[in-house]
């Protein structure tokens, strides 16, 4: 373990290399009808050069632990830069589709190494006292990406040209490079495992698959090919499953789920990541469909979640110490229900200033919970399977995400049913069901987190049971 200064540089140079990501993933969006100009095919054309990042993600992640090992973190981490920023740049100047999507083929498997890596090496590097204070570090800039990234697109898209988007990720890149080989330290890795050839096979093309289906649900192309995409990939998951619990070194070791903290990490920290993941999405919808807003002044609302998110890592340490993860982990899940469920209540009347307010509150307990979710993850896993539990649970992550735009889509066309005799494509009332849902799945996650014990995570947390706190 470093010292706690150096710890946290460490976490601060992963962090970076996580918004660069994530940012990256999240502003192409608005891009895409000038990108369909300049390279003479429609806007669902290009489109394919986001399911392919995904999809390489998707099948890339799985093996991200055991390259570490195999490699040592500190090298497979900066070669995944290396490759991201490279491709990045590669991507800014393509100039016909096909080229494009090689680019962001190889921007996905930096990308799959980059993020996995990156938090192996901050648990390998940081004690378990101090573990709290850099998941917070970590997972600042992923949240504040998820956020400011449709309006930094518009921003790009407006006053520049859509390669900016890409080449903006090439000084950050620069500087992950030149911080990882001045603070992170060399390692030679952990076991070196036999490479599961099959469990990759089943593993990968199982997750391409489901995340093409997902991808079809969320984009509503193709939507005829969703549902057999959808069954595919679960079928092939089942022998996937069956297959890494028969085998001796599984790329993906679900073994880890028989520990308790890690199990719960993995079920409630799904069901936040859903509500992570649709909220920007039904926000941005409801903004600017149901309320007429431009598409600036609906970036600048949703900019308040991130303000919440940001402003609340300074107490995220106090907080789990003082509540331990249990009531941290049930209270937040609960408020989130509750905050998503007040935007239910929104209206074009409603005041600018009630819904700042709101999407703070927001930003604010989701901020808290994704600290805890995160470190509790990897309370109780020994160093020997940090690796594996890194692959496992950054894979889940990135089915979770997948599925939570799949999902908002799923709900509001679900609820457009009932008006289909209307001109209008969403209503107002549309947003208010798929607020609820996703309400819904904050309760699931209290309930989940609800089972574990109050001591849960205490070498972490450094709070410890006691019969006066039940």
């Amino acid at each position: 373990m470093t010292d706690s200064p150096r710890a946290s540089i460490v976490a601060l140079v992963v962090s970076c290399a996580l918004f660069m990501e994530l940012l990256d993933g999240t502003v192409i969006a608005t891009a895409l009808p000038q990108m369909a100009h300049s390279f003479g095919v429609s806007a669902v054309d290009v489109g394919v050069g986001i399911s392919a990042y995904l999809v390489t993600l998707a099948v890339c992640i799985p093996v991200s632990g055991w390259a570490a090992d195999r490699f040592g973190g500190r090298r497979v981490f900066l070669t995944a830069i290396v490759i991201f920023t490279a491709a990045s740049a590669l991507c800014g100047f393509a100039h016909t589709l096909s080229h494009f999507v090689l680019a962001r083929i190889l921007q996905g498997i930096g990308g799959a190494m980059m993020v996995p890596v990156g938090r192996l090496v901050v648990l390998r590097t940081t004690a378990k006292h101090e573990l709290v204070r850099a998941t917070a570090l970590i997972t600042t800039p992923g949240l504040v990406a998820t956020v400011i990234g449709p309006p930094v697109g518009g921003v790009i898209t407006t006053y520049a040209s859509w390669p900016w988007i890409f080449f903006l990720n090439i000084p950050f890149g620069v500087l992950g490079i030149v911080l990882t080989l001045l603070y992170l330290p060399h390692d030679d890795g952990g076991e070196r495992r036999p490479f599961d050839a099959t469990g990759f096979a089943l593993s990968g093309i199982a997750l391409a698959v489901l995340m093409l289906g997902l991808d079809d649900i969320g984009s509503g192309e193709h939507l005829p090919w969703a549902g057999p995409l959808l069954a595919l990939g679960l079928a092939l998951g089942i022998v996937a499953i069956r297959h890494g619990r028969h085998t001796a070194h599984p790329l993906l070791d679900y073994d880890l789920l028989r520990v308790p903290t890690f199990a719960a990490s993995v079920w409630g920290g799904t069901c936040i990541r859903l509500i992570v993941g649709t909220t920007p999405f039904l926000w941005g919808l409801l903004f600017q469909v149901g309320f007429g807003r431009t598409p600036f002044v609906s970036g600048l609302l949703v900019l308040s979640c991130a303000v919440g998110d940001v402003g609340t890592k300074a107490f995220t340490t106090r907080a789990v110490r003082t509540l331990g993860f249990r009531r941290l982990l049930v209270g937040t899940s609960l408020l989130l229900a509750l905050g998503i469920l007040a935007c239910a209540f929104f209206s074009a009347g409603t005041p600018t200033i009630v819904i700042l307010l709101v999407l703070f509150f927001v930003g604010v307990v989701r901020s808290l919970a994704f600290t805890g979710i995160n470190t509790l993850a990897y309370a109780d896993i020994p160093q020997p399977r940090m690796s594996a539990a890194t692959s496992f649970a950054s894979t889940l992550q990135q089915l979770s995400f997948g599925i939570a735009v799949a999902l908002a889509a799923i709900v509001l066309h679900l609820a457009a049913l009932a008006h289909r005799a209307t001109t209008a494509e969403y209503t107002v009332t549309d947003f208010r069901v798929a607020f609820a849902v996703v309400s819904a799945i904050g309760i699931a996650a209290a309930l989940n987190f609800a089972k574990l014990h109050p001591d849960a995570g205490h070498t972490v947390s450094g709070r410890r049971f006691t019969p006066n706190h039940r």
